[in-house]
């Protein structure tokens, strides 16, 4: 497929892709095997390593000054999450030069299209490599905010499974749940079209088929391959249809104690989604059904009962794959406050979710989190 994409690059009379990836694909020398067989088809690359879980603005604008002092005129995304929204900020820094980062904060805010994108996923979680958004901290102000634009989708999406049989077993499972999470807030939410609720329903089959099979057995190409089909569905489905509470949750916990946003998500989403409460009954209900329609499930039970039940599916999910169930040794008291807020101002008035919260709900739910509150 690298050989496909050199073809690709100077088909399209680009000549010096900037490889933007992280520190631990870099380790595994994951990076250093593009650039060779690039090199072996007459295209220079330029390398940048440096990105992190939660990547952030100082990071883009060291990226940037890479793509500047090596004359890049193209982005190659290789990795997870972080290095494809990484690389998408750098682009829409490049051509957008004057827009800080923290101006292209929200929705629409990127003026002049990105530099040719190419993403290669090397875990299936994010669908980043499908959706109009990235996430970018800033260290100073410990917020985690979205960045979202039609620029940002990325040309070409590579999806190549041979890419995730290395990946730790705690990245497989909490990728894997982002994904799940994508797809249930896309389902559940008020912004639903024919095609979104389609997407979602084959990414949440997908899911409950094979995310644990491929975290049991993770050469396994046909399982691999699954779940990055999963992934894309998945993203497909949320950016249009968007996410809820959860992410906005999640976002708070990433930019104040750099919680990697797979696990945040998918320790969170049984608690949001019990929290929703009957505004959420018919849709888990639907879930329900369509996790259970090969299997000898009860099916002549209440809507309520169907939810609960999905709901309980998802914590024996994370606990099969060894994921915690609350984060009651990292999120503090005195940070509260505030992260109460930061959460409110992400997801209210944007996100379609079932029911519409305040500060008390949300409040419930961080000391769920924390712990204190039972279920």
């Amino acid at each position: 497929s690298y050989t496909i994409l050199a073809s690709y690059i100077t088909r399209n009379n680009y000549s010096n892709p900037l490889i933007v990836t992280d520190e631990g694909l870099h380790a595994l020398n994951m990076d250093l095997e593009l650039m060779k067989v690039l090199k072996a088809n007459n295209v220079k690359s330029t390398l940048f390593y440096n990105v992190t879980a939660n990547p952030t603005i100082d990071q883009v604008e060291a990226g940037l000054k890479v793509y500047l002092d090596n004359n890049c005129d193209c982005i190659i995304a290789l990795g997870g999450g972080s290095a494809m929204d990484a690389a998408k900020i750098i682009g829409a820094r490049a051509t957008n030069p004057s827009t800080t980062v923290a101006k292209m904060k929200g929705v629409l805010k990127i003026k002049k299209k990105l530099p040719l994108l190419i993403a290669i996923p090397t875990t299936a979680g994010t669908g980043s490599e499908t959706t109009i958004a990235a996430v970018i901290s800033n260290v100073e102000t410990k917020e985690k905010f979205p960045i979202e634009d039609p620029k940002l989708v990325p040309t070409l999406a590579i999806l190549n499974p041979s890419l995730l049989v290395k990946l730790p077993s705690e990245v497989t499972s909490t990728t894997g749940m982002d994904a799940l999470t994508h797809a249930v807030e896309a389902y559940i939410g008020k912004s639903n079209t024919k095609k979104t609720i389609r997407y979602a329903k084959e990414a949440i089959t997908l899911i409950y088929q094979y995310l644990y099979k491929s975290y049991k057995e993770p050469e396994n190409l046909d399982y691999r391959n699954r779940m990055q089909i999963a992934s894309y569905d998945a993203g497909v489905a949320f950016t249009r249809a968007y996410v809820g509470y959860v992410h906005a949750i999640a976002h708070t916990l990433g930019g104040f104690y750099h919680v990697p946003h797979g696990l945040a998500n998918a320790v969170i989403l049984p608690i949001v989604l019990n929290e929703y409460g009957e505004a959420a009954y018919n849709r888990l209900s639907d879930l329900y059904d369509l996790i259970n329609q090969y299997g000898n499930a009860p099916r002549n039970i209440s809507k309520k009962n169907k939810s609960i039940a999905f709901i309980n599916s998802i914590i024996d999910l994370n606990r099969s794959m060894n994921i915690p169930s609350n984060f009651k040794d990292i999120i503090k008291e005195e940070d509260l406050p505030e992260l109460i807020e930061r959460a409110m101002q992400e997801a209210l008035p944007l996100y379609p979710t079932p029911v519409l919260w305040g500060y008390e709900e949300f409040e419930r739910v961080y000391r769920i989190l924390m712990g204190e509150v039972n279920v």
